[in-house]
């Protein structure tokens, strides 16, 4: 499979990809190093990997896709979708405007969010904090150094809220909060969110 490398000359003023609005390829996509955050305005599909060097990160305005891993040394952001067919990996933080999906694990040296839901094959990691619109599902474990947050968590093992070791968590950063939690809290303390009812409609 080849690999598309993205280097400084690849780039405008603005530091977008100057091709073409999309970076779809159908191997490995390799983004350089020392290049800070590159932007893409559409989406961002590879076949292979989408590997992101030391010093780079990578935002769409649409989505991301890749039909194997995806590894950034810094952050990642979507303003739609994040898929890999196996692991996601970030340095930083990982953001969606839509879901996170991954065949592997999803970690983060930071936090994760996402606007609807997060779904891993495996574990789910993040040094800070985990949010989703909707929910949170893992295929083992669920590890937070702060809080995680869904309207539905659901992890086959255990889940840890608020284990950082870079300061002492306050109650909040410890707690556990949805709408419903299946799986084993090891850590935290769970706040039961109310379940959205519809509004009564008004008599005639």
């Amino acid at each position: 499979m080849e690999t598309l490398r993205i280097t400084k000359a690849d780039l405008n003023e603005y530091n977008e990809y100057a091709a073409s609005r999309d970076l779809d390829f159908d191997g490995h996509i390799e983004i350089a190093a020392a290049l800070g955050c590159v932007k893409v305005r559409g989406f961002i599909s590879a076949d292979g990997c989408l590997g992101i060097k030391a010093g780079s990160g990578i935002k769409a305005g649409r989505g991301i896709e890749a039909g194997l891993g995806i590894k950034a040394s810094s952050g990642i952001e979507a303003g739609w979708g994040i898929k890999a067919g196996s692991g996601i990996e970030a340095g930083l933080g990982i953001k969606a405007g839509s879901g996170i999906k991954a065949g592997f694990g999803i970690e983060a040296g930071l936090g994760i969010k996402a606007g609807s839901g997060i779904e891993a094959g495996l574990g789910i990691e993040a040094g800070w904090g985990i949010k989703a619109g909707l929910g949170i599902k893992a295929g083992s474990g669920i590890e937070a150094g702060l809080q995680i947050t869904a309207k539905m968590i659901t992890a086959k093992l255990r889940i840890f809220a608020g284990i950082c070791i870079w300061k002492i968590p306050s109650s909040t950063e410890m707690t556990i909060s949805a709408q419903r939690v299946e799986g084993t809290v090891s850590f935290g303390d769970v706040k039961l969110l109310p379940s959205e009812t519809p509004s009564a409609t008004p008599k005639a």
